[in-house]
């Protein structure tokens, strides 16, 4: 028999989910088959509607070794799990004559941990643990969170959080989870041989494909201790977040509160100096945080030195008594003592690496107006980690609907550690860019208006301007508005103007309602607008006449006081580079191209996205930013754009009659 080809497998994948084939699915598919022929790397650029989940699936099955998919969303990761794979492998089974197996794998912390559940939690106040069911009141949210979760125990097959719906709070979970760092170890825990955190890696272990997040392959990356299984081919989806989710795990933290929960956890386990030490220690670094002033520290001051110092020092002194003494009179010695251990270490670990001041590091302070302040550290960089533990030994491809910004994958490419498009180099990995387009034609679909006429948007200055224009194209669209904007106050400032100026279309805001509850009331009356912030710009789809405007309120440059790019800025610039250009300006380019993605979803969408900044039209930086987006019919005429609005409406209107 015959090898099938390419094309037969991908005919065949997508009539078994139900689609149509795009030539941009079939040119992907070939694309992605070539560059793990070739153990090369490939970013492809996939626009909405392009079907890139089975364009990466299928030559990922075709080839037969083992494949891990990282995804960004919880969403795509069910979506590839529950929907995707089940039905590619029943459709290419009798072709490729196997029927290759897959399996999700998340991080410990995702899986519910019967040691925590049947013995309860250690306790950071009193002896031994305590038996967190009693303690929490029945009536009480936590206490019900609780119970739901003890009934559910008995019935999950694999105790992942995700799949317990309604979901419970952080703080219900936490107290029936572990980190790695604070689990027992299967040889050791009383519930190892029916642990779902093991079982989920033993099933990891035996798959073709594993399905996971980026937060797992950058702690696999970051940690040198390898979680996932030996693969071949690493595919990257919702590949735009990866650099920002490598950044969020390589980045340090600590906190007064943090410091004091070690001292609480290890006090009654190690001899009275070493406990002193470490109290003293936390006292001194709580005094010093009273009064820290949020901002970048390029110098470490000599109090916050001094107090590190003591952290550090008393910190050692308490992981090397935990590892020395023991003490019988301790219920369930080992979990407590492992919660200990963890938590100190943590401390260790972040006095030190501020301590040691690398250059590629950036420290700083940050105020939260509830948990106070904070001491956090961060790279300045993931390329080069990206590109020394990514992209070696396998063959990596990188997809997503926005990789190509200003007309090239350079800029991407760059922060993911790779020389631009072509360089030749014995240690350089070599990859090639390509944008495969999108079914939809942009320029019939849609429209970019940029308020040209609007004053320049300065910080935190009065926008009455914006808020009028607004006004005027929610009313002209009949609603059904997105809103995208640049902060949390300026998204509540409009809200609540404008209940006021139209109070009869409805305006949800985030943070009112749980985003899964905001969307879905979205979706389900066109007269509603959704005003929010960053997880809005890249966490809707909607598609049809609910959202046909989507409005941005300024461009989303990072705030200029934003400790880590503005160092990041700053970096490019002492090397000789363009800073602004390189990270700004990319960052303002990365979240408007996956804002104007949530406008066209489907091949019957029609709508405007609406840029109420003028500097798209008029700084030199515009044409760059223009690029990266959709390629949209563009204007600067407000009347043609309340006139199109309008037409629009009208349509969705004597549609919804019909």
């Amino acid at each position: 028999m015959t090898k099938p080809s390419l094309p037969e497998l991908l005919h065949a994948a997508v009539s078994a989910v139900g689609g149509t084939e795009r030539p941009g699915q079939v040119t992907m598919a070939e694309a992605v088959a070539e560059a793990i022929d070739d153990t090369s790397h490939l970013l492809v650029q996939a626009g909405t509607g392009t079907g890139k989940s089975l364009g990466y699936l299928v030559p990922a099955l075709a080839h037969g070794e083992r494949v891990v998919v990282a995804t960004a969303t919880l969403a795509l990761q069910r979506q590839l799990v529950e929907r995707d794979l089940p039905r590619t492998v029943d459709a290419l089974h009798s072709l490729l004559r196997r029927r290759p197996e897959f399996a999700m794998l998340k991080g410990r912390s995702n899986y519910l941990c019967l040691h925590r559940l049947h013995e309860g939690m250690p306790q950071d106040e009193e002896d031994g643990l305590f038996d967190q069911f009693e303690a929490a009141a029945p009536t009480s949210k936590l206490g019900q969170d609780l119970l739901r979760l003890r009934d559910w125990s008995d019935e999950t097959e694999n105790g992942d959080r995700d799949d317990l719906t309604p979901g419970v709070s952080d703080r219900a979970w936490a107290q029936v989870s572990v980190s790695s760092r604070e689990c027992l170890g299967a040889s050791k825990c009383a519930y190892g041989a029916e642990c779902f955190a093991e079982m989920a890696r033993e099933r990891a272990k035996l798959a073709d494909v594993v399905v996971t997040n980026h937060a797992l392959l950058a702690i696999d990356a970051i940690e040198g201790a390898p979680v996932l299984p030996q693969h071949e081919v690493l595919i990257v989806d919702e590949a735009h977040e990866l650099v920002s989710r490598v950044t969020g795990a390589a980045t340090g933290e600590l906190t007064p509160g943090q410091v004091n929960r070690a001292v609480r956890r290890s006090a009654k386990l190690v001899n009275e100096k070493a406990a002193d030490q470490l109290q003293t220690a936390a006292e001194g670094f709580e005094r010093l945080m009273e009064l820290a002033l949020p901002g970048r520290l390029e110098e470490i001051p000599e109090d916050l030195g001094y107090a590190l110092a003591a952290l550090r020092d008393a910190a050692r002194t308490v992981i090397t008594a935990l590892g020395s003494t023991r003490d019988k009179s301790v219920q369930d010695e080992d979990a407590v003592r492992k919660q200990a251990v963890a938590s100190v270490e943590t401390v260790y670990a972040v006095a030190e690496r501020v301590l040691n001041g690398s250059e590629w590091d950036v420290v700083w302070y940050e105020r939260h107006d509830r948990f106070g302040a904070s001491l956090r550290v961060a790279p300045m960089s993931v390329s080069g980690l990206l590109r020394e533990k990514l992209f070696t030994d396998r063959s990596v491809v990188l997809t997503s609907a926005t990789l190509k910004l200003g007309g090239d994958f350079n800029g991407v490419g760059a922060s993911l550690g790779l020389a631009p498009e072509g360089t030749e180099g014995d240690d350089l990995p070599q990859w090639k860019g390509i944008d495969v387009g999108s079914p939809f034609d942009y320029r019939k679909q849609g429209i970019l208006y940029i308020a040209r006429h609007l004053a320049r948007p300065a910080r935190d200055g009065d926008r009455g301007d914006m808020l009028d224009e607004l006004t005027e194209l929610i009313q002209a669209a009949g609603g059904r508005t997105l809103g995208l904007f640049s902060s949390m106050r300026a998204a509540q400032l409009a809200a609540e103007e404008l209940r006021v100026r139209i109070p009869e279309f409805p305006i949800l805001l985030q943070g009112e309602e749980t985003l899964g509850e905001l969307i879905k009331n979205f979706a389900a009356d066109p007269r509603t607008c959704l005003f929010g912030t960053l997880s809005l710009w890249q966490g809707v789809d909607v598609p049809g006449p609910s959202c046909q405007l989507v409005v941005m309120d300024k461009i989303p440059f990072p705030r200029p006081d934003d400790p880590l790019m503005s160092a990041r800025q700053k970096a490019v610039e002492d090397a000789g580079g363009n800073g602004f250009m390189a990270v700004a300006a990319t960052h303002a380019a990365l979240l408007m191209a996956q804002g104007a993605g949530r406008l066209v979803r489907a091949s019957g969408d029609r709508g405007v996205v609406a840029v109420l900044d003028q500097r798209l039209a008029t700084a030199r930086y515009g044409s760059y930013l223009k690029a990266s987006l959709p390629d949209f019919w563009t204007t600067t005429d407000r009347n043609q754009v309340r006139k199109s609005l309008a037409a629009i409406d009208a349509m969705a209107k004597q549609a919804e009659e019909e």
